[in-house]
Formats: C-alpha cells, sequence, structure tokens
C-alpha cells in the first residue's frame, strides 16, 4: 500500500488528461485517419486539375516537413520544455500505458500553424496540399508509435522502428534527459544530427523491453 500511494504521489494527476483508453486510442487513430483521407479527397478531387503537379510537390515537401517536426517536437519540446517535458516523462515511466496528446489537438496546431499561414502566402490549394503531407506524416507517426508499444513486430521495418524506440526509452526517466533516438517513423534525422549514440547497454535495452510488455 505504501509504494502505490508513493506512486501516485510521483505521477503528475495532470498527466491523466493525456491518458487514454484502448478503445478511447482506436477511436483516436481512426479519426486522424479519417481526416487524412477526407482533406487528401477534397485535394485531388476538388482542386483545380492545373494544379496536379504543384499538389503533389507540396504533399511531399509537407511530409518532409513533418519528419523534421517529428525529430524537433520529440527532442526539444518532450525532453526539453515544461511542462510538456514532464508529460512525457509519464510515458516513458509508464509506456504501456496510452499517454498522448489527442487528435484534434494535432489537427487544430496543423491547421493553425501550417494551413492558415501558408494560404495567406501561397494560396489555399498549395497550403491544403502541405498540410495534407504534414497530417498524412502526422498519422503514419501516430500508427507506428502505437504500433512499436503495443504489438509485436510482424516485418523487418517495424521490427527496426521498435528496436530503435526502445533504445530511446532505455535511459533514466528524467523529464529533461536527452536519450536520443528520437525518431519514430525515420532514424535520418537522428544520424543528421547525432543522436543515434551507439548500442545501449544490454541491461538497459532488456530493462525497456519489459517495460513495454
Amino acid at each position: 500500500m505504501h509504494g502505490s500511494s508513493q506512486c501516485a504521489r510521483e505521477i503528475d494527476p495532470s498527466v491523466f488528461k493525456f491518458q487514454h483508453s484502448k478503445a478511447a486510442s482506436h477511436l483516436d487513430l481512426a479519426s486522424l485517419g479519417g481526416a487524412s483521407v477526407s482533406l487528401g479527397a477534397a485535394l485531388f478531387l476538388i482542386r483545380p486539375e492545373a494544379q496536379l503537379a504543384d499538389s503533389a510537390a507540396w504533399t511531399a515537401l509537407g511530409l518532409a516537413l513533418w519528419s523534421l517536426l517529428e525529430y524537433g517536437l520529440h527532442r526539444y519540446v518532450l525532453h526539453g520544455l515544461r511542462p510538456f517535458s514532464t508529460w512525457h516523462a509519464e510515458h516513458h515511466r509508464r509506456p504501456a500505458a496510452r499517454i498522448y496528446s489527442p487528435t484534434y489537438v494535432g489537427v487544430a496546431l496543423i491547421g493553425g500553424l501550417v494551413y492558415l499561414p501558408m494560404s495567406l502566402l501561397v494560396g489555399a490549394w498549395p497550403a491544403c496540399a502541405l498540410a495534407f503531407g504534414v497530417l498524412s506524416g502526422y498519422f503514419a507517426y501516430s500508427v507506428t508509435h502505437h504500433a512499436v508499444h503495443h504489438h509485436s513486430a510482424v516485418d523487418r521495418w517495424l521490427g527496426r522502428r521498435r528496436h530503435w524506440h526502445v533504445l530511446h526509452h532505455a535511459q533514466p526517466r528524467d523529464p529533461m534527459a536527452r536519450p536520443g533516438y528520437y525518431g519514430v517513423t525515420s532514424a535520418f534525422w537522428d544520424h543528421v544530427f547525432r543522436s543515434d549514440r551507439g548500442q545501449r547497454g544490454s541491461r538497459g535495452f532488456r530493462s525497456a523491453v519489459a517495460n513495454e510488455t
């Protein structure tokens, strides 16, 4: 009982705003997928035909932008800026718990910080395509992050991603820790910015794997 009460005191109560049930997390992923499909359908069915090539290029740019955002947000916000780092530390303490910001937060940020300013700079359709690329990358990240924590690796790519993410979790659980291995869908930016720090000790790796299950 004493251990349970001490554990309860160590958990930031605000984190429970971001903890979801299994059903809610599946619904959240489905909602994000639906938002991505809907935006993509609107973009490629309603947009002017002459803008097909431009829309494809802006979408590709959005996907690339998300890849960098995924890395930067994880490294500098979730592991460097309070209170986000404190909330994210709870995910490191309890990796099997479904702790994340809900879909509507991410979609609203993409709409407000990507689509709106870009629509003023380059027009509605290019901004829509850019936002679609970012949103699709966000969806890919969400599905991948869910899979590496809650599903056994069934193919080589997912197995590599899970291995990479377990290395990230095999670290001290301090909110401001700099564990490396920040990419979830890709290791590219970790290689670019030298945050792939080599294999961790086997004890830390086994401990992280145990916490995953």
